[in-house]
């Protein structure tokens, strides 16, 4: 089926609107220890002005998230936080600077400028503080690299959270750094991907060139892990396009795994990331073929040859669209797993089964073709095989709802978790990390 994305990105992130303001500086020369005692207090009058009057602020050269601020503030009345929770304080900035521990640069969260706090006056010290805390939190909670600043076709998304209140909540906790910490993954990739980073951190893992290309994989991985939902579906259909590969999960465990043909190279044909529901499966569904498949391949061949679309059991309907009835002679074989989304890319199965012995399996233009689609269908179906068997081989095209719809999730892992616990690593063949990773040392 066909995939639509958008023209391939850039290596540099956009430049959003947003970040084309003009910068405004909180204080307007450089703090000195007579200044930063100057002040004994700070009102909720200077927390307000200053939050409210400057769109993109900065404390002692580092850009603060305004928005974040003012969400975090208004909960307090703008009342100045860090003054009466010094040992919360201390907790937390240790904790973001161990964020390499996560992949992610601590300098993101004003590492240097937090080794040096001491120096400054107490309004940027208050505002310094809670906006590395909040940044780290929203790193931890959703990726470092939001969505908007993402490929067209890198959508996944863990579920909204308020880091404001994460961060309040951490605050009157026993211990502020371990609850702010739980707001990253705790699959069993992401725990294995930090634990292979620290390997690397702390010497073990020696060979230059190499070690820098590992530790990128674990990185660009662990970020990826970040835009997931926290708490999976127990029962889930899991695609690793990297890996060219399926796995259905049952009560959080594997009960079947086959290989998947997935989009080819071309940056217009790659399978993307997103996440979907199967509601119904068609059985001997008829391919309704994308307009671009029909005008670019089909129908020039159908031209050449005038009995190519009755070869192929293919018609042009009343409307102008190309069909190819249904049967498993179809470009879907027998079955079709219905999962509606924006990018019109489906599972489903094929005639063509011998292409599912090679190992490079990018030959789709998007959609996910699956190797044994008959047991899939029937743990779908929550039906034996035989039941199954016995419903194709009428030859009827029918569709029937799923008893239960089973989300999926179609991912771009190079680097996870095999449910047998080791680490396994895939080629970036789509070019994807690259993006990722200069998005995250991009200071």
């Amino acid at each position: 089926m066909a995939l639509a994305v958008a023209a391939c990105a850039s290596d540099e992130p956009p430049v959003l609107a947003a970040d084309k303001e003009p910068t405004v500086a909180l204080v307007s020369a450089p703090a000195t220890p007579a200044a930063a005692h100057a002040k004994t207090e700070v009102s909720k009058t200077d927390l307000g002005n200053l939050i409210e009057r400057a769109p993109k602020s900065t404390v002692g050269g580092e850009r603060l998230n305004v928005d974040l601020l003012r969400r975090f503030y208004a909960r307090h009345a703008f009342a100045p936080v860090w003054n009466t929770r010094q040992a919360q304080a201390d907790a937390l900035v240790e904790v973001v600077l161990r964020a390499g521990d996560h992949g992610l640069d601590p300098e993101r969260f004003h590492a240097t400028s937090l080794r040096s706090r001491e120096s400054l006056t107490r309004l940027d010290r208050e505002l310094l503080l809670s906006d590395a805390f909040l940044s780290y939190a929203d790193a931890l909670a959703r990726g470092a690299m939001p969505v908007e600043r993402r490929r067209d076709d890198e959508v996944l998304k863990p579920e909204p959270i308020d880091v404001a209140a994460e961060l309040d909540a951490a605050i009157a906790s026993p211990e502020p750094a371990v609850a702010l910490e739980a707001l990253a993954p705790t699959t069993p990739t992401y725990r294995l991907l930090r634990q292979a980073l620290k390997v690397i951190h702390t010497g073990f893992l020696v060979g230059g060139a190499a070690a820098t290309t590992r530790e990128r994989e674990i990185v660009v991985n662990l970020e990826r892990e970040r835009w997931l939902p926290r708490r999976l579906p127990a029962e889930r259909v899991w695609v690793n396009v990297a890996d060219q590969r399926l796995e259905f999960y049952r009560d959080d465990r594997v009960v079947f795994s086959t290989r998947v043909i997935v989009g080819q190279e071309d940056r217009r044909n790659q399978s993307p990331e997103f996440q979907a529901t199967i509601e119904r499966v068609s059985f001997n569904p008829p391919w309704v073929i994308p307009d671009d498949i029909a005008k670019n391949e089909i129908l020039p061949l159908a031209k050449k040859d005038p009995t190519y679309l009755a070869k192929h059991n293919m018609e042009l309907m009343p409307d102008g669209v190309l069909q190819q009835k249904g049967g498993g002679n179809s470009g879907l074989g027998h079955f079709l797993f219905e999962l509606p989304n924006k990018f019109d890319v489906y599972l489903h199965d094929t005639p063509t089964r011998n292409l599912f012995l090679r190992d490079g399996r990018r030959l789709s233009h998007g959609c996910i073709r699956v190797e044994n689609a008959h047991q899939m269908a029937a743990l779908l179906m929550k039906q034996p095989l035989e039941v199954i068997d016995r419903e194709i081989a009428t030859g009827n095209t029918e569709r029937r709802a799923v008893p239960k719809p089973v989300p999926v999730f179609v991912v771009y892992e190079t680097a996870f978790a095999e449910f047998d616990g080791q680490l396994q690593f895939r080629p970036d063949v789509y070019g994807r990390d690259a993006e990722i990773w200069q998005y995250l040392k991009r200071k």
